[in-house]
């Protein structure tokens, strides 16, 4: 595990670089990274010669982000379950083999419009299983005070390769045709497959057994569904990736038909929007440090529907790409702080799948958009489309005024590790269950207020981490009493229900426990439930039975 590090090394947004295994990983990323933007122009350029229809053009977008929407949330529930290394490999190995083929396909000249597209969809498929594993792993790279500067560091090394990529891969498609830009992304992932191979995380090994895949997606969608703060994220994300998807999208038509260039004039104004990427991280960190979460997001949602405005508007390829230097800066403000947000607010047990839903919002989002807005574009021109994708960025903006972004806080989501397994009379096995759950409290009156208040917090909490059917109820003979009731299906999931607990989470119990006013602590019941029909399994003591 990583621990935190003087406070003094947290205010610098360099400082996850002095942990080697985030240093080695984000080199690589950055080679990856530069590969992947190559073979991405070779792949829209391409399309542009082969495509009967600018429909065709736009899907391509939609093939790099259709995968992540479809698997991520799958992807999140492996990354939280497996070894993130190992399924970090298995993902990087498949899309170097894509890749490979995807090269060979092209030089045999082979490929048409939908070959092409099933080439990215695959890669693309790739990426979308490493995302959650990669990552959820930084924050076993790095502490988690560092995180958001983790995150910073990683969108500007993929901008930084963003704003020279491009231009090269224009280079080398215009000189050597697209399958030697596919050469070069298929070599890009060998550093990184190395440098992932040899990695050795410290991380705690798991007493409990491995969830299976569909209960561990129902977790992490559940997770999901009662964190408000996060599903506002969610909702935000979609309508940014909706919206703002429409200038990558139609960009190869723009650099085409609007200012009449080529691959070369494409690869430039990609390396524009890069370039502004690489700024907006670069000042992410200190606009958090200034202003609120909500002002940064509707900000980034304007300045990307003027790049929108602009690209639609303008006849010469240098005022584009200005336009684009602003939509890229924004890109990276946006998407960063809804990652960050994402993270900071949840705990490492779920992390991968909290991060796949976002993903699953955003990308879908982009996916959608790029499929709408080709559909405009084809009917309407490129420039129709672009106007119209502004208009719905400034309506995006304005979905905060109901659902403003909460401000970013630094919550403490380590496990507690205080439960500890009570002693059992009966001889219970991990499967064994229903399991109903009993705690007794006594309020005073005057504390009535607050307690209910408190265990509307509880209540969620519990709903989040697994509990079924969470009551509160109240005795009618002694209305100083209290009962919170819940269920959870097997003995095994009751004890992975309260290893969950963070000490954030902790916080309400404590307070919950300082409204008690009873000689003794909260009393605990745990109870089996058992039917009274012929033919159900008896649960039988562990040893003689006391009269």
């Amino acid at each position: 595990m990583i621990d935190d590090e003087p406070d003094s090394e947290r205010v610098s947004a360099l400082a996850p670089f002095r942990h080697g295994i985030f240093r080695a990983v984000w080199s690589a990323s950055l080679v990856s990274n530069f590969g992947g933007l190559i073979q991405g122009v070779g792949a829209a350029w391409m399309m542009t010669t082969i495509a009967t229809s600018s429909y065709q053009v736009a899907l391509v977008q939609a093939s790099t982000t259709l995968p992540i929407m479809l698997f991520a949330l799958v992807a999140g529930a492996i990354a939280d379950s497996f070894n993130r290394r190992k399924v970090m490999l298995i993902a990087q190995t498949f899309m170097l083999v894509v890749s490979v083929l995807l090269t060979v396909f092209t030089y045999l000249g082979l490929m048409t419009p939908w070959t092409l597209l099933a080439f990215g969809f695959l890669i693309n498929s790739g990426t979308a299983l490493y995302n959650p594993s990669w990552q959820a792993s930084v924050g076993d790279m790095v502490p988690r005070a560092k995180l958001p500067a983790a995150v910073a560091l990683n969108s500007l090394g993929f901008n930084l390769t963003r704003s020279v990529g491009p231009a090269i891969g224009g280079i080398i498609v215009a000189a050597a045709g697209a399958a030697a830009a596919f050469a070069a992304n298929a070599l890009s992932y060998v550093g990184l497959l190395i440098v992932l191979a040899r990695w050795k995380p410290d991380l705690p090994a798991s007493t409990l057994p491995r969830e299976t895949l569909g209960a561990a997606m129902g977790a992490g969608l559940r997770y999901v569904a009662m964190s408000p703060n996060i599903g506002k994220v969610l909702v935000r994300g979609a309508a940014f990736g909706f919206s703002a998807g429409a200038v990558l999208a139609l960009l190869p038509l723009v650099a085409r038909d609007v200012v009449k260039g080529d691959a070369l004039t494409y690869g430039i104004m990609l390396g524009a929007f890069g370039i502004g990427a690489v700024g907006g991280a670069l000042i992410s960190v200190r606009l958090r440090q200034i202003l609120s979460s909500e002002t940064m997001v509707r900000m980034a949602f304007a300045g990307f529907a003027l790049c929108a405005f602009n690209a639609a508007v303008s006849e010469h390829a240098w005022q584009t790409s200005l336009g684009l230097l602003i939509g890229g800066a924004c890109w990276v403000i946006a998407l960063s702080h809804f990652n960050v947000t994402v993270q900071m607010s949840t705990p490492r047990w779920v992390v991968g799948r909290v991060l796949s839903v976002y993903q699953t919002a955003t990308f879908g989002g982009i996916a959608l958009g790029s499929w709408i807005w080709g559909v405009v574009a084809d009917a309407n021109g490129a420039e129709f489309a672009l106007v119209a994708a502004a208009v719905a960025m400034l309506a995006g903006g304005a979905i905060g005024l109901l659902l403003p972004l909460p401000q970013q806080a630094v919550l403490n989501l380590d496990p507690t590790n205080r439960f500890k397994e009570p002693h059992l009379a009966l001889d219970l096995k991990l499967r064994s269950g229903p399991i109903a759950i009993m705690i007794e409290y006594i309020i005073r009156e005057e504390d009535v207020p607050e307690f209910l208040a408190t265990m509307a917090e509880r209540g969620r909490i519990r709903r989040r981490d697994g509990a079924r059917n969470w009551t509160l109820a109240r005795d009618l003979e002694n209305p100083a009493i209290w009962i919170e009731h819940y269920h959870t299906p097997t003995w095994l999931e009751y004890i992975r229900h309260n290893k969950r607990a963070t000490h954030a989470d902790a916080v309400i119990g404590e307070r919950v426990r300082a409204l008690h006013s009873g000689d003794e602590p909260p009393r605990v019941r745990r109870m089996i439930e058992r039917p009274t029909t012929a033919g159900t399994t008896i649960v039988m003591p562990k040893g003689p039975i006391e009269h």
